[in-house]
């Protein structure tokens, strides 16, 4: 019965994104721009997707001749067909190397395929420990650079390790005769306090980690021999989360205070926004994070509030205040197309936001995290969103569209792991663990 329900739901699902392109497309294409932006919005639908013209009209004669056509033979129509075969004009992108797309596959082989999925994820992943001197400490964050090749953990024992995601796979692989292969190139020291979070330089190889100790610290990944800092700012508080400006030119950071701390890269200038809701004591911010053009950035807070913020004059824009009730909301991030954020928080929801209305549109359900700052994280096509559960320790997969949870898998944690990060670039993600374990996981070398 499972499997059944799983089939449908996948099914389900693909038909319904590229119905929606299509129909998005056909639209645009007949100057019905206003309703086109209104399908699009409610449907998660690129605006821009691509279609030939008339493509729609062309599929949906085709399907009435042919129900005409079964009907006077008298047999019974279909209610479900392989839509993905019939396009065949290239709505998606051509598949990666070494990664799994679902949409390449055909509705027919799907449902076969997706439990090789889940053995193939389980078998690939690989447990990194990250230890001092002995002490049993949590690896805490986790980030990936943007072009994907590397990605960078911080831990309670202070330390940051810089992993080569090619020395990862290399290392993976069962029949390498490379020899020893150390998938962590660098390592760091120089906080004194637990790292909170991590970031890359969008252009540059310097990699910044905010911690418990008030500081972010600049470290240049390109010498073999740095161990420490080249640059430091001095905050006032706590920084629990830092991010860049797509420029590279300035970097917020989230702190204790409630609100995001903006720095000139270049000169340190710290600025406050002159222009901010009034915010509750308990207004501490778990994450921000840029937009993708840095026009908006995002905070989520201990008061349950995702908040939003111009990226230029640093006003709030809106404040979706109560987002996740009274629980603390641990992360927020926006979507590529900056028209939506997801939400995480510790009243056990994944919430999806529209940016424009502040219109909650999607609330992804089935994963249970009160405990730890748990994040919540779209897939490299944001088609579907990987949170975790506390209780079973596993990693949650939704179907981003439909909200339908389509997958769980052990995290092998021992207990749950506290954070998830998922590659800008290809179907691979990274969990970490209070057992001082990352975990990485790859659908296919």
């Amino acid at each position: 019965m499972e499997g059944n329900n799983l089939e449908k739901t996948l099914q389900e699902g693909n038909l319904f994104r590229q119905l929606n392109c299509l129909i998005v497309a056909h639209l645009r294409h007949h100057n019905l721009t206003q309703a086109a932006r209104a399908v699009a919005s409610a449907t998660m639908t690129p605006l821009d997707v691509e279609a030939p013209p008339n493509k729609l009209l062309e599929l949906v004669a085709k399907g009435l001749a042919v129900e005409k056509d079964e009907t006077l033979r008298g047999v019974p129509s279909s209610t479900l067909f392989d839509l993905g075969t019939a396009l065949g004009y290239g709505l998606n992108p051509d598949p990666r190397v070494s990664s799994v797309d679902f949409r390449q596959y055909s509705l027919a082989k799907l449902p076969r395929f997706f439990p090789l999925l889940c053995k193939i994820q389980k078998a690939h992943q690989r447990a990194f420990q990250s230890t001092r001197q002995g002490i049993f400490l949590s690896t805490r964050c986790a980030r990936f650079s943007p072009d994907g090749r590397f990605v960078a953990t911080g831990s309670a024992d202070t330390s940051i390790k810089l992993f080569e995601i090619s020395k990862i796979k290399q290392m993976m692989l069962p029949d390498s005769k490379e020899g020893p292969v150390r998938p962590v190139i660098r390592t760091f020291y120089d906080h004194v306090q637990p790292i909170n979070d991590l970031d890359f330089h969008p252009q540059s190889t310097v990699l910044i980690s905010g911690a418990k100790d008030n500081t972010i610290k600049f470290f240049d990944f390109s010498k073999a021999t740095a161990k420490r800092a080249f640059r430091v700012i001095q905050d006032t508080h706590n920084v629990r989360s830092v991010s860049f400006h797509p420029s590279g030119d300035f970097l917020l950071a989230g702190t204790d205070h409630p609100i995001a701390h903006l720095y000139d890269v270049n000169t340190f200038q710290c600025y406050l926004s002159a222009n901010s809701p009034e915010i509750s004591v308990n207004g501490a911010i778990n994450q921000v994070r840029y937009s993708s053009t840095g026009g908006m950035y995002v905070t989520a807070s201990k008061d349950g509030a995702i908040r939003l913020w111009d990226g230029v004059s640093a006003s709030c824009v809106r404040a979706i205040a109560g987002a996740h009730g009274t629980a603390e909301a641990t992360s927020a991030c926006f979507t590529k197309d900056q028209r939506f954020v997801l939400s995480c928080g510790k009243d056990s929801a994944v919430k999806l936001w529209e940016i424009g209305t502040g219109r909650l549109v999607k609330q992804y359900l089935g994963a249970t995290h009160t405990q730890l700052r748990c994040q919540a994280v779209f897939n490299d096509t944001e088609e579907f969103v990987l949170s975790i559960d506390e209780p079973s320790n596993e990693i949650v997969i939704w179907d981003a569209l439909t909200a339908d949870k389509v997958a769980k898998w052990p995290s092998n944690h021992i207990g749950a792991p506290r954070w998830i990060e998922h590659s800008p670039t290809e179907a691979a993600f990274i969990s970490c663990g209070t057992d001082r374990s990352v975990r990485f996981w790859k659908e296919n070398l």
